[in-house]
């Protein structure tokens, strides 16, 4: 009777590893309960962001593929979580962005994921197919954002501390995010009568001229400033081409210029000195036209978006951020979200204009 107990427990443990693999389930943006490995070992990033979110939480080294914009040579380029991971561009290609995935490509990678992110699932290869064709497991983030799809953002965060087992960074990530924005709004919530102020020539899946906007600006809501695109009408609205006669009937007293428009010859830089409407406005005589980085680069850049936030608020209250230096802020926001520095690379790429005044001598 013992020698059979014996030999039955040699036989479960000899078929144990061919029989049972260690997993755990997660659920991902879309409601979706995912079974996926017990442990993470090799991952990829489809869809615009994705890799972002992912460097946020250091694990760069889990990475085993890109898509391919990651290994494109420009020379303008505003993604801090790349300038921070230059290994990115010697990886292997799986598809291509904006969620293009190619299974057959992803099936024959030498170093197989164990799992695959993907954002802006409506978008590109369908995430259900994509799974099935794969046999890899895939998760949907929610990109969301810093303002009204806060709650989207912060559960993709989660989401990937669980499946990762980095839960304690995606609560650090979300608290540094809360706090930031809650500071700029302290430091001006008091503020009577704003100097009003607009933005343009932000990228909307490309460059754009100076009449691009956005009229929930993330870095203008932090500060409470007077963003004269901004109206009742407009809480939901992510992106619009704002009319050049009301830029120039409301005259604002501060323009800002997102540096992605100096990508075109003729973008928003140019506009602002060659176009008479422009050229009429009293920021562009007086020279209160200020350069900020690039809001969308591959989607919003968190951290961009938070270090603009900071400058424009030393432009619009010099008095209540006298103590910021905006350039050291902006690196110590890149230090803690991608353990690098990254401004000084970004303001060379972009003519040296990034947290300073714009000439507006051609």
């Amino acid at each position: 009777m013992i020698q059979k107990c014996i030999f039955t427990i040699l036989l479960f443990l000899f078929f144990l590893p061919f029989t049972t693999s260690a997993s755990r389930f997660v659920t991902d943006s879309s409601k979706r309960v995912i079974k996926i490995p017990d442990k993470v070992g090799k991952i990829i990033c489809s869809g615009s962001g994705c890799l972002r979110l992912i460097s946020y939480f250091s694990a760069q080294d889990l990475v085993v593929a890109v898509d391919d914009l990651e290994r494109r040579k420009r020379r303008f380029d505003a993604r801090p979580y790349s300038i921070a991971n230059p290994q990115y561009r010697n990886l292997p290609v799986f598809g291509g962005f904006r969620g293009n995935d190619n299974p057959e490509a992803i099936i024959g990678l030498k170093k197989k994921p164990d799992l695959i992110f993907k954002t802006y699932s409506k978008s590109g290869y369908d995430p259900v197919e994509l799974q099935e064709k794969t046999k890899i497991p895939v998760l949907i983030l929610e990109y969301g954002d810093l303002g009204v799809k806060k709650s989207q953002l912060f559960n993709s965060l989660r989401i990937i501390g669980k499946a990762l087992e980095r839960c304690k960074r995606a609560e650090e990530l979300i608290g540094f995010f809360k706090s930031e924005i809650d500071r700029l709004n302290k430091r001006t919530i008091s503020v009577q009568n704003p100097k009003s102020c607009f933005i343009g020539g932000i990228a909307f899946k490309g460059p754009h001229g100076f009449q691009s906007t956005e009229p929930n600006y993330p870095p203008f809501q932090f500060v409470n400033a007077h963003n004269i695109a901004g109206t009742e009408n407009s809480k939901n609205l992510r992106h619009s081409n704002f009319s050049k006669e009301v830029i120039l009937k409301s005259d604002p007293d501060i323009l800002f210029l997102d540096l992605s428009t100096i990508q075109m010859a003729e973008g928003g830089l140019y506009e602002l000195r060659n176009d008479p409407i422009y050229k009429a406005l009293s920021a562009v005589n007086n020279g209160r036209v200020y350069g900020v980085l690039p809001y969308n680069w591959y989607t919003q850049n968190y951290g961009s978006i938070i270090a603009d936030a900071w400058y424009i608020g030393k432009v619009l209250y010099p008095e209540r951020f006298k103590d910021v230096d905006p350039v050291q802020k902006a690196d110590d926001i890149y230090r803690f979200l991608l353990s690098k520095p990254a401004f000084k690379i970004m303001d060379d790429r972009f003519m040296n204009m990034a947290f300073k005044s714009v000439s507006m001598v051609k």
